[in-house]
């Protein structure tokens, strides 16, 4: 089933991980504030690279705006340790789906059970608000400016 505009957003329970230290992260500890979920496809590769450091380097445009960002996606937390000490650190935390249930459950994995580049924004009821599905080899991801304004629309 395709996660839509409307639907509630499933609940999470992950392990992740920001500056190296380890917590789960829930949906739910973030409600009465909007939330973008990344899904990117893997640590370490190109496109997500870019992608994840421009959502850090935008970090306070979506501050502005009272938005947390979580990215997720198939690899273990010492595979994020790794990618996020490469890279400098993140400005959100990077959660470890490990057996994609998550994925499975906002519907971002291809036809082989890779996932796929996807953003969510969730309002502060828990109802998604803006979905972008994109594809495994897609080279693109949305502008922080087209998330930021997905969230101002829906406030």
């Amino acid at each position: 089933m395709a996660l839509t505009v409307g639907d509630a957003a499933p609940a999470f329970s992950l392990p992740g991980t920001l500056d190296g230290v380890h917590r789960r992260y829930t949906l739910e500890e973030f409600r009465g504030q909007p939330v973008v979920l990344v899904f990117y496809p893997g640590d370490n590769t190109p496109v997500c690279t870019r992608q994840l450091n421009a959502y850090s380097s935008d970090v306070t445009m979506f501050e502005a705006v009272d938005a947390q960002i979580l990215a997720f996606s198939p690899q273990d937390l010492a595979s994020h340790d790794g990618f996020s000490a490469d890279q400098g650190g993140f400005a959100f935390p990077l959660l470890a789906d490990v057996d994609k249930q998550v994925a499975e459950a906002y519907g971002v994995l291809g036809p082989i059970g890779f996932y796929r580049r996807c953003t969510f924004v969730v309002d502060g009821d828990g109802v998604v608000t803006y979905v972008s599905r994109g594809h495994a080899a897609l080279t693109t991801f949305r502008p922080s400016e087209e998330l930021v304004e997905a969230i101002r629309a829906a406030s």
